[in-house]
């Protein structure tokens, strides 16, 4: 097995005077683990999520994302890896409305060159992936809260990435409905996908194999 995300004493700082929202992190996740990132708002998650999927780049230290020096790629390059080795899922869905499930999910490949016919049959059957092969004309207005999160875990996975990050995937879904997204990560996980889950819920992070606890930037547990 190898080492999908490496950090070596990675730091993020914002403002003038500085402030470290990532103050020295070092941790490792191997393909094929399902870990939660789990802390307090305000306790660097976040900060975490954007330089593991590369929407950040650390001030200081490294960061190995699949394999990849973040400092070394330029932005074309950091591009080509989100769009083809990371999937994303956040806490709000950002689905288009008015359009249907398959569309949206087919808006997952939009930056990788595939034609719209192939796009739209990779769509179907991610969807059929997270069991929504009955709702793909549906749009976003006719699907519950957690249809929603399903169809934006499909459009995540429509390129097959290696990585998946998914921020408060529960956080705007009631129990059930949340449990449910929750077996379908372990599911994804079962498939090969390496999952890394950002949340404040200590609920959700116990259901996971792994937890990795930060607070005020720092890894604490």
């Amino acid at each position: 097995m190898s080492t999908i995300v490496s950090l070596e004493d990675v730091e993020r700082a914002y403002g003038e005077p500085p402030v470290l929202a990532c103050a020295g992190v070092s941790l490792s996740i191997e393909e094929g683990e399902l870990v939660a990132i789990v802390g307090p708002s305000g306790s660097g998650k976040s900060t975490l999520l954007n330089i593991i999927g590369t929407l950040d780049r650390p001030t200081a230290g490294v960061a190995r994302i699949d394999g990849r020096d973040v400092a070394g790629l330029d932005d074309r390059g950091l591009s080509a890896l989100r769009a083809y080795r990371i999937g994303f899922v956040f806490q709000q869905f950002h689905l288009a409305e008015g359009v249907t499930a398959v569309d949206n999910v087919a808006d997952g490949l939009l930056y990788t060159g595939v034609r719209l016919a192939e796009r739209r049959r990779r769509a179907v059957a991610a969807l059929e992936r997270v069991g929504l092969g009955h709702r793909l004309d549906h749009r976003p207005h006719q699907l519950s809260g957690g249809e929603r999160q399903r169809v934006a875990i499909a459009r995540a996975v429509i390129g097959d990435p290696p990585l998946l990050l998914a921020d408060e995937p529960t956080g705007n879904l009631d129990s059930v409905s949340g449990a449910a997204v929750v077996e379908l990560l372990h599911e994804l996980n079962r498939q090969g996908t390496t999952i890394v889950v950002i949340t404040h819920d200590t609920g959700l992070a116990e259901r996971l194999p792994r937890r990795i606890v930060v607070q005020d930037g720092r890894v604490i547990g």
